[in-house]
């Protein structure tokens, strides 16, 4: 949370949902499966720390991220559980891995070439990345593979894990996500061949381990799920099991004026009143990750969908009320008031986009309070 908070608008974390999502996950899952909990980009926007810490003693094992920096922050707030970097990561900052115990992810033979340059005291951890389809990351052939093993030096990393992600988990059709299956056995064919005991082994995403579909092997990292958001609009329609959504946004009216007939609201005068209407400022913004593209969505207010009209301006945006309201009344954006809610779905479906991004649109101008509830 914000030191100095003037300003009536935050961002509301309930972790006891991130407990709840993880234990229906462990339920639905074999109990030999680990779950490790992905906090990256601030946790979704949810708060990395506080969430890492809840899903931990919820029954999470470890913990991914995207960023070097994301895992060090996170061993400096005394985070001591085993954590994943996923993105590259450059060899010249291995030393600070080996600092704090952080495990690289690793798939160019170039990558161990100049790493193996440095002069280290002690093994890096490394999982061992596979592109199997998802084009983004990863070794991608036997041959690739072959040459990378060859040029490890068993004295200075230690390859703890291998994984691959799947692109098609979250949909109808499996066969993709049934053929990212049959490439990573053929790499695992050719790992078995190289080493005595196979490395930790993780493939399944949120959609993969909901789904409880193909083999998910030692690990499934958790993320969107965890959060209570679904990975898909298909996931959505179909819940393999029910997930508690952890976020709300709140504010308050800081403004309320009856308008008279042909009005113009904010920048471009792209609304005007219609009859006469009160109009609401509240004051969030697109600075605030409230996007331009929220007009003509709507608000909760005494448990009533009101909806943004005019332009989302950097700090403010109007709503359109139904009568007058007093001055501090709760301004829901995301989440339950009374008996009506607000998803991250219905929000991402109005901007045509998805509900991980409404979340990491939240920026750290809106503190975040944590809650257990």
């Amino acid at each position: 949370m914000n030191q100095r908070h003037f300003r009536d608008a935050k961002v509301t974390v309930n972790l006891n949902a991130i407990e709840t999502n993880i234990k229906n996950l462990k339920s639905k899952m074999n109990q030999s499966i680990d779950v490790i909990a992905v906090v990256k980009a601030d946790g979704y926007g949810h708060g990395a720390y506080e969430v890492a810490n809840k899903a931990l003693s919820s029954g999470a094992t470890q913990l991914a991220v995207a960023l070097l920096e994301e895992g060090v922050e996170l061993r400096e707030q005394g985070i001591t559980a085993p954590i994943l970097v996923m993105g590259w990561v450059g060899a010249e900052h291995a030393p600070i891995a080996l600092k704090y115990d952080l495990t690289l992810t690793v798939f160019q033979k170039e990558w161990l070439d100049e790493f193996n340059q440095l002069d280290l005291e002690g093994r890096v951890g490394l999982h061992v990345k596979f592109d199997t389809g998802m084009g983004r990351l990863g070794i991608r052939t036997a041959n690739e593979l072959n040459a990378f093993l060859d040029s490890v030096d068993p004295e200075k990393v230690h390859i703890t894990g291998l994984y691959t992600h799947f692109a098609t988990a979250d949909e109808d059709s499996l066969d993709y996500y049934n053929l990212q299956q049959e490439r990573f056995l053929s790499m695992l064919e050719i790992v078995d061949q190289r080493f005595d005991t196979r490395p930790y082994t993780h493939v399944g995403n949120s959609a993969a381990g909901m789904r409880d579909i193909g083999h998910l092997y030692d690990g499934v990292r958790f993320g969107i799920g965890m959060y209570g958001l679904y990975p898909s609009n298909y996931l959505n329609e179909h819940r393999p099991f029910h997930l508690k959504p952890a976020l709300s946004l709140t504010t308050a009216l800081t403004h309320v004026k009856k308008m008279e007939p042909n009005e113009a609201i904010s920048y471009g005068a792209t609304y005007k009143t219609e009859k006469e209407e009160w109009i609401g400022t509240i004051p969030v913004g697109y600075a605030d990750g409230i996007q331009r593209r929220f007009q003509g969505s709507h608000v909760l207010i005494n448990g009533k969908r009101m909806e943004i009209v005019g332009r989302v301006c950097m700090d403010q945006c109007m709503v359109r009320l139904d009568q007058h309201y007093p001055l501090g009344t709760e301004v829901c954006l995301i989440g339950k008031q009374r008996n009506e809610e607000i998803t991250m779905e219905e929000i991402a479906n109005h901007l045509g986009t998805i509900n991980y991004e409404v979340a990491c649109l939240l920026t750290t101008r809106l503190p975040r309070y944590f809650i257990e509830s």
